[in-house]
């Protein structure tokens, strides 16, 4: 919900990165560096897994289209030794 003087008058669902990054630079506490710190790291892990997810999915494709096109030559020997 927002009003028309600015601002979110509701708690967010959600938050990025760069606003836990923002938040280093207010926090005193070293129990809240510690969990901030993490935070970040588990934002710089899931985009690493986002990144190789990817990867590895393109790489499956690739295995089946590979596969397949060897299932073809196959097919085409054998129709040939069935012509012999």
């Amino acid at each position: 919900m927002t009003s028309r003087w600015g601002g979110r008058r509701t708690l967010p669902f959600v938050f990025t990165e760069q606003g836990v990054a923002m938040l280093s630079s207010v926090l005193n506490n070293t129990r809240a560096i510690q969990v901030n710190i993490s935070i970040i790291r588990t934002f710089v892990r899931i985009r690493e897994w986002a990144l190789n997810y990817s990867e590895l999915q393109d790489k499956i494709q690739a295995l089946k289209d590979a596969e397949s096109n060897q299932n073809q030559h196959i097919n085409y020997i054998y129709q040939m030794i069935e012509e012999l």
